[in-house]
Order: C-alpha cells, then structure tokens, then sequence
C-alpha cells in the first residue's frame, strides 16, 4: 500500500504520515528533508548566479541516509528548499529515490508537495494536508520552543506565506493537490483528532477498493 500525502508548509504532514507509517507498519519517507539537505548544501550561495548548477551537484551527491530533521528543521532551511526546488533539474535528481522508496515490497509513506501528483501518481491513498497559516505558524513555534530554538511567530506567519506563495508559483509544478486526493483541513483538530481523520480517509479508500463495505 502507498499512501501519499502533500500539503503546505507546517500543516502537519510530515507528523501524520509518521503516525500512519507506524499503525501500517510501512516505511516513512519526508521527501521535504531532501531539499532541505540541498538547501543546507548551498545556504551560503543561494544568490549566487550560478545556483541552480550548485544545487544540481548537492542533489546528485546528498546522503539521503544522513538526513537529520531536527538540523533542516529550521524555518531558513525552509525558505532555501523552497529556493532549490524550483528547478526542475534539483528536483529531477531527487524524484527516482523517492519512486524508489515507494516502490519497495509492501508499500511505504511519502509525504511532500508533489507526492501524489509527480512521484506517486497511482498511489493507493491520497491526501492532501491544510490548515489555516496563522495556525501553521504557531504549531511551527511550538515546535521550534520544543527544541529550545528561536521562534518569532510573526516572523514565522510571514515565512509560511512567502512559502506557500513560492510553491504555487514554483515553475516546476511542485505544488497543488491531485485531483484524486482527499482534503484534510486540521486547522481545528489537535494530532489525535487529526490522525484519527487521516486513518478513516486511508481505511475507507481501501475498503471501496477492495469492494468491501464502509
């Protein structure tokens, strides 16, 4: 079983997937630590001219095994993965891992911007991750506290829009839901609410699938 699951920046994707991964046993995959380690790669030249042939070289020789999410974790890594994605190159150089990954026996978890649109178009389950921006920001300061780093809410809320307005726009198609996919919108759902919606959406897909009632 693939389940795909896509959403805007701090909605709460990455967790859910987590969480599904784990009740299914399936692996896990945050394809957005993949750019976030070529924009880590790159961080000091991200105005540079010559910044699409960079982050092309970091994509081609990142350690996908070597991702640490709590060092890409900060919201300027955000802003230079979202730099890096928009070439389609970058992102070419990444997509067969993450097919990869999903096509390994029994099915994985993949969660992204272009996860079932892109890099698992025929995945079993889609869904499509939201929440307000303001509420995004704040989960995201929580988060950052948690870790006893930074977090400037309103400098948070203004990097999340600036996000979401550059994954619109990314000329590489990077963002947008699948027509196929089911919208989850978690903007008043605390993580077990949230999941328990998540897990409904997968076991329902599933069940109609399989020609059994729901």
């Amino acid at each position: 079983m693939i389940i795909a699951v896509d959403g805007p920046a701090a909605s709460g994707k990455g967790t859910l997937a987590g969480l599904l991964a784990r009740h299914f046993g399936l692996p896990h995959l945050d394809t957005g630590l993949l750019y976030r380690g070529v924009g880590l790669a790159v961080l000091e030249h991200l105005d540079a001219p010559d910044l699409e042939a960079r982050a092309l070289a970091a994509a081609e020789r990142l350690d996908k095994s070597a991702l640490d999410p709590v060092r890409l974790g900060t919201t300027d890594l955000g802003a230079a993965a979202s730099k890096v994605s928009r070439f389609e190159k970058v992102r070419a150089a990444l997509r067969q891992y993450q097919r990869d990954f999903a096509a390994r026996p029994g099915g994985a978890v993949l969660d992204g911007r272009d996860i079932g649109t892109r890099i698992c178009p025929g995945a079993d389950v889609k869904i499509f991750i939201t929440a307000d921006p303001a509420i995004r920001a704040r989960r995201r300061a929580e988060q950052l506290r948690a870790r006893r780093l930074p977090a400037d809410e309103p400098a948070i809320l203004a990097q999340i829009l600036a996000r979401d307005e550059a994954d619109r726009d990314n000329p590489a198609g990077a963002f947008y839901q699948a027509a196929d996919a089911h919208l989850l919108d978690t903007s008043q759902l605390d993580i077990e609410a949230a999941f328990r919606a998540a897990l409904g959406i997968v076991e329902r897909t599933i069940a109609r699938k399989d020609g059994r009632k729901t």
